[in-house]
């Protein structure tokens, strides 16, 4: 009976929440409560609630709201980022925190892989111009730039950026990467990687660089003025990270002044970008709106691991994916 599932709240359902094609996963194993019912009436919900279920940074885990959820055991994260999270904050009220890696992996690197392409290929452009209805010919000067055996550098090779290399390979790419901890050999040697213990060697010598690192207080603003300065004025940037690793308005002098060829932006900083962003008007910058794991598969394995998570919680049990405080 649904009286007796434990309690979870949630953003919303439908376009700013969760997808109606996943909230069956989550009402197989408890009482939902959207924000919006919860608020009305904080003190008839609040106690009852053991889980929260956060997806695209909401509900935000806010003092005023942590306040009003006595018995909440867990924050289950929507996605492997928790830098949205104060994890050692939230702990002080008793509550843990998860997340849910390894599901996002394989999405987010064919989205990265989906921007290189489009963006070395011009194939946005080349829509545009193919569906105009003013089109007689094509012009000449629509040119690509080539992949297959160019010189990728890829900055974080976690699970995500190994997956990204794994891709590439495919294309007789030439591997760079960049990683606080160098991969093993092994590692190196299935996707013929090879380990930059500087990141300006491989920003010198990659045609495209790839970013796919945590934010933190280390890579924010990871790639700025110095760093676009050192990349080809042929090479291409792809962030499929969070659009906080680069420096806005560092990219955009670099794009106007042809200081690199391209970028093909996942993220920005914030999202969607004010309409009036000067990125959103440079013909050199191919931007989607956070979609890298926007798959329907990718979603309900992520919205299953924090189901897994919120369960293991309320049973007390160990979280299979806490994310601990540093």
């Amino acid at each position: 009976m649904a009286d007796n599932k434990p309690w979870v709240l949630i953003s919303e359902v439908g376009d700013k929440g969760f997808h109606e094609d996943v909230v069956d996963i989550i009402n197989q194993h408890f009482h939902i409560v959207c924000l919006k019912e919860f608020l009305q009436n904080p003190a008839l919900n609040g106690p009852k609630i053991q889980g929260m279920f956060m997806w695209n940074y909401s509900p935000a885990a806010e003092p005023s709201l942590l306040s009003c959820l006595p018995s909440l055991k867990v924050i289950a994260n929507g996605g492997v980022g928790i830098d949205h999270l104060d994890v050692p904050y939230i702990n002080s009220f008793g509550v843990k925190v998860a997340n849910t890696p390894g599901v996002v992996s394989d999405a987010t690197a064919d989205m990265a892989m989906a921007l290189l392409l489009a963006s070395a290929r011009s194939v946005l452009e080349g829509h545009l111009i193919s569906v105009n209805s003013k089109t007689t010919h094509v012009p000449q000067s629509l040119m690509g730039v080539e992949v297959t055996g160019s010189t990728l550098g890829i900055i974080g090779m976690g699970h995500i950026g190994y997956k990204v290399a794994q891709r590439s390979k495919g294309f007789n790419m030439r591997i760079l990467y960049h990683n606080r901890n160098r991969r093993s050999v092994e590692d190196e040697q299935a996707v013929g990687a090879s380990y930059c213990e500087g990141l300006d060697d491989l920003l010198k010598e990659s045609d495209f660089v790839v970013v796919v690192v945590n934010l933190t207080p280390d890579t924010t603003g990871l790639i700025s003025h110095r760093e676009l300065s050192l990349m080809k004025p042929t090479a291409t940037l792809v962030n499929v990270s969070r659009g906080l690793v680069v420096d806005q308005d560092a990219l955009v002098k670099a794009l106007m002044s042809g200081a690199i060829r391209a970028a093909a932006l996942d993220v920005t900083h914030p999202e969607p970008l004010p309409r009036d962003h000067p990125l959103l008007t440079l013909p050199n910058v191919l931007i989607t709106p956070h979609i890298g794991t926007n798959t329907r598969g990718t979603i309900r394995k992520m919205v299953q691991m924090m189901v897994d998570n919120v369960l293991a919680a309320v049973k007390g049990l160990a979280i299979p994916n806490e994310v601990k405080a540093k």
